[in-house]
């Protein structure tokens, strides 16, 4: 059997498995005060990740009241210090892929590519917006620091929750999933910034118990179907400053930046599989 074969027959299960009864199972463990749950599943996660607690605001991984809790764990002041220039990077984790738009077209992975349109929900005028542009796709293993900052400045215009599967996320998935990341349940957080439009996807994944946001806080409909949430017709549209924070994953996943065209460069340092930090500079502006 080839390793392509393999690979595709390791994937399989993930189309037979209930995903959202599963992700939501493990949502309510993670959510649990029960210190029997909450301390299994955190001593797991810092023997199985090696997790450096010395980053954290609170060192003690036992003084945390839930397993989300530790996972959303703030890190001290100072340790992610954001670029002064140029673009920063959202969250901690490891470039999936970064480069340019191709007309509307992303590159996931050797021989899969999926649509702005797709990515965005289906909405052709918020696609146009970013064809030809620039895209960088930031993943979040379990070791990371599971909050996501502004890459750049700007004030809230809309968002769109979008379901969709919980397929797991990684480079095994990336490769054999076709359009994982606009097939995976996401939250799309659209920007007016100096440089025009630019979007934050958050990507939930398997047992991704839920995707926050600091304005709406958790982002899951009664009724898993597309929402709009528009901000523009209010007076008081959120300002986020550069390197702030706008959300974070209870249990891992994916990062999707967009900007418009012409507008930034990506660093030529920062390439697929480059381990980056939150706030690092990961491109600078035209």
């Amino acid at each position: 059997m080839t390793d392509s074969a393999l690979d595709r027959l390791k994937v399989l299960p993930q189309y037979c498995v209930p995903q959202h009864l599963l992700s939501r199972a493990v949502g309510l463990l993670a959510e649990s005060r029960w210190p029997l749950i909450r301390n299994a599943l955190v001593n797991f996660f810092l023997q199985r990740y090696g997790i450096d607690m010395s980053l954290a605001a609170e060192e003690n991984p036992q003084a945390y009241a839930t397993f989300n809790d530790f996972f959303t764990r703030a890190l001290k002041e100072g340790v992610r210090p954001i670029a002064e220039e140029g673009i920063a990077c959202p969250a901690d984790g490891a470039i999936s892929q970064i480069g340019k738009i191709e007309e509307d077209r992303i590159f996931q992975a050797k021989g899969h590519h999926y649509t702005l349109s797709q990515l965005l929900g289906g909405d052709e005028n918020k696609a146009a917006q970013f064809r030809d542009g620039k895209f960088a796709t930031i993943y979040l293993s379990p070791k990371d620091y599971h909050r996501v900052h502004m890459p750049f400045g700007g004030k809230l215009t809309d968002m769109t929750y979008v379901p969709g599967k919980l397929f797991s996320v990684n480079n095994l998935t990336a490769s054999q999933v076709p359009a994982l990341f606009a097939r995976n349940e996401r939250v799309v957080a659209f920007f007016e910034t100096e440089l025009g439009p630019m979007a934050v996807v958050l990507v939930g994944a398997m047992i991704v118990a839920s995707i926050e946001t600091v304005w709406e806080g958790m982002v899951t409909p009664p009724k898993r179907q597309l929402k709009h949430f528009d901000y523009a017709p209010h007076d008081g549209r959120m300002a986020l400053v550069k390197g702030a924070e706008m959300g974070r994953f209870k249990l891992g996943s994916t990062a999707i930046v967009l900007f418009g065209p012409n507008k930034i460069k990506w660093n030529d340092a920062m390439q697929a599989g480059t381990r980056v930090c939150m706030g690092e500079q990961l491109g600078t502006l035209l």
